[in-house]
């Protein structure tokens, strides 16, 4: 069995692989080391024709002055690039400025030095070099009788202005927010991070959409283990198509059977700097506000970026509010079903015979009914979620209410159980992290399984295997549930009780920092 099982793994890995094989050959078919001809008749063809003559792809043939012999041809993708700039520094200096052009052997010379008065440019003879540059909202421009052709910077497309992140508000620290576009997010970085240490490196992943990716890192802070380890994961996808940092997310996380998350994903600029300033590394990802934030504790999640704004005794508190929150969330409709099924002895009496009386018209087990009440309300907070801004919070408001109300008069749940879930939806939304709060949701049910078979022994037994797989995982070689396992008692400094600024001279140890010292 189990050399059947290799077998089909090998047989699956070879068949992958020859798809690869095949893709790349298929674009190297194509373009590969394909140089430029001398004819721009020839050239523009060829690219037309490559990009399957789109609507979108303008061609502007043109003669440049005082040389009639020099016919030139600009290309770029309507939509993707900047007009009045190709108009202005592009077009008008090369037909009425060019009267000192004469000869073919210093017209390059001439354009770099003299002509196009952008800031970015780069001559190429590769004709892959050049459709890059054309996909990527560049504008080539080819000459005839040249082999060449030379790639201007001119990216314009329309963008979303930097705006306060909904899904990570706070009451106190900046507004702003990271866009889909890539060059503002690395900006926003620079802005608050004017260390010359910064370091940012390009990537290009997905073999089709070729999406833009920067890894940014300090050098002599990080680790340089972490950078080699995350450079090799990202290197290694081979996707057809990646739109968004879930992709790369999922691709380099080290565990896949796992409801926590490895990695984490924010769309301040101002947590993405205190995390580097920390030794760890961010991902940024063309065409998503989410970046990605790797190595990732367990504790990290539980977070927000309002703990280090506010005085440390604020924060503190804060923080104790959210691990009772994440003990409810988790916990709280288990117990219910534990205590009334089977550990009612260990409730007030008084408690007791008022859950009794309440339960005494419904007529399903305590499990079924927290079951219908859980599934219900994830639901509802999925519609809510999906529905048109104005109409989501309303229908889901509502329609909690009405059918909370309208179950408790049909005899179908106790009032109790409508408390119990009440309590552990508001405690869920407690948590800073969205993707964190999802991993209770899903270990809820669960737990509270287990709890309609086991009582409170099924659910320390659940605990104690939970425990167990979070000891286990690992976030780019660092202990998942770091510094409590291992224990670093440098670290606790800031896990459930922040210190003030002044006590934390050090960075965490946890991410094994080149430089430790924070503040001298």
């Amino acid at each position: 069995m189990k050399r059947s099982s290799r077998w089909m793994r090998r047989r699956k890995q070879r068949k992958e692989q020859m798809l690869q094989e095949l893709a790349a050959k298929k674009i190297e078919d194509k373009l590969g080391d394909r140089m430029l001809d001398p004819s721009v008749d020839k050239n523009v063809q060829f690219i037309g024709k490559l990009l399957g003559d789109g609507s979108d792809v303008v061609t502007r043939f043109f003669t440049i002055q005082y040389t009639p012999d020099r016919r030139a041809a600009i290309m770029y993708i309507d939509g993707l690039v900047d007009l009045p700039l190709i108009d202005q520094f592009v077009l008008t200096p090369l037909m009425t400025e060019a009267e000192k052009i004469r000869t073919k052997t210093d017209l390059w010379e001439m354009v770099n030095e003299s002509l196009i008065q952008t800031g970015e440019m780069r001559i190429t003879a590769k004709m892959k070099d050049l459709v890059e540059g054309l996909l990527s909202g560049d504008t080539i421009l080819l000459l005839d009788g040249e082999s060449q052709g030379l790639i201007i910077g001119s990216k314009g497309w329309p963008m979303r202005s930097v705006e306060e992140p909904k899904t990570a508000a706070v009451v106190r620290g900046p507004r702003e927010g990271f866009s889909e576009t890539l060059r503002v997010n690395t900006a926003l970085i620079r802005r608050r991070l004017r260390d010359p240490d910064l370091r940012m490196k390009n990537y290009k992943v997905g073999r089709r959409t070729r999406t833009d990716l920067v890894l940014c890192y300090i050098e002599g802070v990080v680790d340089s283990r972490i950078v080699e380890e995350v450079e090799r994961r990202i290197q290694a996808i081979e996707l057809d198509g990646v739109l968004e940092s879930g992709y790369i997310e999922e691709m380099i996380q080290d565990n896949f059977w796992t409801p926590f998350p490895l990695i984490q994903n924010t769309e301040r600029p101002d947590s993405a700097v205190s995390h580097l300033l920390e030794g760890k590394v961010v991902i940024l990802v063309d065409g998503t506000p989410h970046a990605l934030i790797a190595p990732a504790v367990f504790t990290q999640f539980y977070y927000s970026p309002e703990d280090y704004y506010e005085r440390y005794m604020i924060a503190t508190f804060l923080r104790f509010l959210r691990l009772v929150s994440l003990i409810i969330a988790l916990l709280g409709p288990a117990f219910y079903i534990a205590f009334v099924s089977f550990h009612t002895e260990m409730l007030p009496s008084q408690l007791a015979i008022a859950m009794a009386a309440g339960r005494a018209t419904v007529p399903f087990p305590s499990i079924v009914e927290a079951l219908l009440m859980e599934v219900s309300v994830e639901i509802l907070r999925e519609a809510s979620v999906r529905l048109p801004g104005p109409i989501g919070p309303t229908i889901g408001i509502v329609g909690a209410l009405v059918i909370g109300e309208a179950s408790v008069t049909a005899g179908l749940v106790s009032p109790l159980m409508v408390i119990v879930v009440g309590l552990t939806t508001i405690s869920s939304y407690a948590n800073p992290s969205y993707n964190a709060a999802i991993s209770l949701r899903l270990l809820r049910f669960p737990i509270m399984i287990v709890a309609a078979g086991f009582g409170l022994y099924g659910i320390v037994l659940c605990l104690m295997l939970l425990l167990h797989h979070l000891v286990k995982l690992e976030s780019f070689g660092v202990p998942y549930m770091a510094p409590m396992a291992p224990l670093r008692w440098q670290d606790v400094k800031d896990l459930l009780i922040r210190v003030p600024w002044s006590m934390m001279k050090k960075r965490p140890s946890i991410f094994r920092p080149q430089d430790p010292v924070r503040e001298e």
